[in-house]
């Protein structure tokens, strides 16, 4: 089993794929994050008291970046989730793996565990170039260096890598559902935009929504990074990754979260076995 999970981490790290959709996460964090914030303080003419400025610090760091998890990192790793299984469809090597190799769910249960391990760079890497960036701005600027915690550094990390992998399994179940990949990562991003998006924002107008889109990820990951020190203003206008409730508390979220992990895994295991992959 170890030297499958290998080979199919193997297989995704040579796929140019999971590299430009890490490239792509990395500098919308860099950009969106620090830089943007950063120019626009300048622009401004403020001073180190400004709380724009106070964003981009070192002490920010947690809730600077984990803000960006629950929807724009999803969609990017919702794709990459496609992309591991949906491609395999496309190049028609499923059935030759499943006729040469012993157990569709061992592969299956392979593939996973090597996406959850390829899954690690798009949260460890992103913070260390946070790190970078928050360290260097506060050193041109002169102010102080205060990093947060590393107890809360820990939890956010793990709490972003759990976030994305709930959107990656998302991915995984509609390229096997669908045998593909456009057409799961339209649905995915339709789902994300038009069905969550669009009932999110009209929970203010009518009530009776806030008890289904209290059960919805993004919801719940949003809900999660609060638990973190995101604050709600920060996520009011991010443009389609905005958000301003309803919040859930946090062992709620976990429990969503989890839940929808489970049964994405289970569908997916499910349709893999039992369906004709040549069909």
């Amino acid at each position: 089993m170890i030297g499958s999970i290998a080979a199919e981490v193997f297989v995704l790290r040579k796929r140019a794929s999971t590299w430009i959709l890490l490239g792509i996460w990395i500098t919308m964090g860099a950009v969106f994050a620090y830089a943007f914030p950063y120019v626009t303080y300048r622009n401004n003419g403020g001073g180190p008291g400004g709380e724009q400025f106070a964003d981009v610090l070192p002490q920010s760091l947690v809730s600077n970046l984990l803000v960006g998890f629950p929807f724009f990192g999803g969609a990017i790793v919702l794709m990459l989730g496609v992309l591991s299984f949906g491609s395999e469809y496309g190049w028609g090597t499923l059935k030759t793996l499943f006729t040469q190799r012993p157990g569709r769910l061992r592969i299956f249960g392979a593939k996973l565990a090597a996406l959850g391990l390829v899954l690690a760079p798009f949260v460890g890497v992103i913070f260390v170039v946070g790190a970078i960036f928050s360290y260097t701005i506060a050193q041109v600027e002169g102010a102080a260096v205060d990093w947060p915690s590393a107890w809360l550094v820990i939890q956010a990390l793990a709490a972003g890598w759990f976030i994305l992998a709930v959107w990656a399994m998302l991915g995984v179940m509609l390229a096997i559902l669908s045998r593909g990949t456009a057409l799961a990562i339209g649905v995915g991003i339709l789902y994300s935009l038009a069905i969550e998006g669009l009932l999110s924002a009209l929970t203010g107008q009518i009530s009776l929504l806030e008890p289904l889109v209290e059960l919805f990820l993004r919801s719940s990951a949003y809900s999660l990074v609060v638990e973190l020190g995101v604050s709600g203003e920060a996520m009011a206008d991010r443009g389609p990754g905005s958000f301003s409730g309803p919040f859930v508390d946090g062992g709620q979220a976990l429990l969503v979260l989890g839940a929808y992990i489970i049964i994405f895994t289970l569908v997916s295991g499910f349709t893999l076995r039992q369906r004709d992959v040549a069909g």
